[in-house]
């Protein structure tokens, strides 16, 4: 087989819709792989890494299949009519054309003070400054956005009274309304600001769990507390929720932020409202609040709330402990903000560990690997991990193949933008490594409200013969108790 390629000129359609396209076209018969996606430098780059070769301008959808010419060309044309499906005007083109601007799509909807931005990386600053100058706050939920570009926006932001989520942001929940990856949850009197997008969703549905709602959520892009970002948005979005009736109890989220932003983060800290921190990896320091290391010690303490007992689960995994021992844990997570938990967890009882959020180098062939599959490695040219769950599938079918690994650790990430059935998804592989004595441990994110159902996909994975735990930093300290001393 071999890659055969079709152009079309000057057709724009959305990226999710794209990937969506080539996700039904890749289930075709004698099609070893299919993309389609607009032709800019990074998707174009991304085919000619895979052995395609295209010459396109970003305005151009390009097609790619990986096939027998005669089948590569029965499925080029199935995806040009799906594309042409896909941007065909509504009523045959008798309704008025969509907006092409924000500025005119602000225009039309009277009122309009935010704008949710999802275009490629090199596009997506551009369109935030024209919403900025619209007087909107801005959803950037477009990566490969450089921090150049971010310390701009934020500086032109806070000149302006606004406020730039992103970019990267995966998760907001402004007003009872999800932007992005939202679970659904009870309101309440919790307002979250996260620099981590799955950091907020397992924040948020831990409180859920423990009878508590939320107010807000607003999410900032990963890198808000880095050092050269200084936690411009983290300051807005703290003063923002100090200022809301609803909010009683502020919840700082971040992946491992930079020791001396957080100090500065002082300043932000609301007179009269409690503040707790889940700052994933913590190490001590000082803070100008309550600081925990675990994203489930920060959402307990904020919600007042004992963790959930365990022990029946401990016992669970302790009879399976004696096929685990000794063995290799695999961590294939969909949140990076969860993957880094589970490595801060694990690496003080097992060592390091290697893969792309932990310490012990990218990918050795022994020992313990944690891998983000969301981070940019994975998702170039493809839908998120928690939309499409082709690249963990694959991994866990490589998983199932190699008798070295004994404990395999998964989240299952619900709510509004998720796939529909995750856990249906992962059954087959899963069960199929509980078959040959592998511990698969799986923290089912969500809540009972979501479109997906928590409780349906944690009794999916219970009948695959998963052990489903009621947090993530839980089922990261049960795998290491499972595996302690292995090498």
């Amino acid at each position: 087989m071999t890659w055969q390629v079709r152009i079309v000129r000057n057709r724009y359609a959305d990226s999710v819709r794209l990937m969506a396209i080539a996700k039904e076209l890749r289930s075709r018969p004698q099609v070893s792989a299919c993309e389609v996606a607009m032709g800019t430098a990074a998707n174009l780059e991304a085919l000619r890494a895979l052995g395609a070769q295209a010459e396109a301008s970003p305005a151009d959808v390009v097609m790619a299949v990986d096939a027998d010419a005669a089948a590569a060309a029965a499925v080029l044309d199935e995806a040009e009519a799906a594309l042409a499906a896909a941007v065909a005007a509504p009523g045959g083109g008798a309704e008025r054309p969509p907006p092409r601007t924000i500025a005119d799509a602000a225009a039309r909807l009277d009122g309009a003070n935010v704008a949710l931005i999802s275009v490629p990386g090199e596009y997506a600053a551009l369109e935030a400054h024209h919403a900025l100058a619209a007087g909107m706050h801005v959803f950037l939920f477009s990566d490969h956005v450089s921090e150049a570009d971010e310390i701009a926006l934020k500086r032109a932001a806070g000149e302006r009274g606004l406020l730039v989520m992103g970019p990267g942001c995966g998760t907001a929940m402004l007003g009872g309304i999800g932007l992005g990856f939202a679970n659904v949850v009870q309101r309440g009197p919790v307002g979250i600001v996260a620099a981590a997008g799955t950091g907020a969703q397992e924040a948020a549905c831990l409180l859920d769990a423990a009878g508590v709602g939320v107010s807000h959520i607003i999410g900032v892009g990963g890198r808000d507390l880095s050092a050269a970002i200084g936690g411009a948005a983290f300051r807005q979005g703290m003063r923002l929720l100090a200022d809301d009736d609803e909010t009683e109890t502020l919840l700082l989220v971040s992946k491992p932020p930079a020791p001396a932003v957080v100090a500065g983060l002082a300043a932000a800290v609301p007179a009269g409202k409690r503040v707790v921190a889940a700052f994933v990896g913590w190490a001590g320091g000082a803070a100008p609040f309550d600081v925990h290391p675990t994203l489930e010690q920060g959402a307990l303490a904020a919600a007042g709330a004992a963790a959930p007992d365990i022990a029946g689960l401990s016992s669970q995994v302790d009879a399976c402990a004696a096929a685990a021992h000794g063995r290799r844990v695999l961590g294939l997570y969909s949140g990076g903000s969860l993957a880094h938990e589970a490595v801060t967890v694990l690496e003080p009882v097992l060592g390091p560990i290697a893969g792309n959020v932990g310490h012990g180098g990218e990918r050795p062939g022994a020992g313990h690997v944690v891998l983000d599959l969301g981070e940019e490695e994975y998702t170039q040219g493809r839908p998120h991990p928690m939309v499409d769950l082709t690249v963990r599938r694959a991994e866990l079918a490589r998983a199932v193949a190699d008798a070295r690994i004994g404990c395999v650790l998964l989240d299952v990430v619900l709510g509004h933008g998720a796939h529909p059935d995750p856990a249906s998804e992962l059954a087959e592989p899963v069960a199929a490594l509980v078959r040959r004595r592998a511990l698969v441990l799986a923290r089912v994110c969500g809540t009972p409200a979501d479109p997906q159902d928590s409780d349906r996909q944690a009794e999916t994975m219970r009948a695959a013969g998963a052990v489903v735990v009621p947090s993530n930093a839980a089922l990261a300290r049960l795998a290491a108790r499972a595996v302690a001393g292995a090498s």
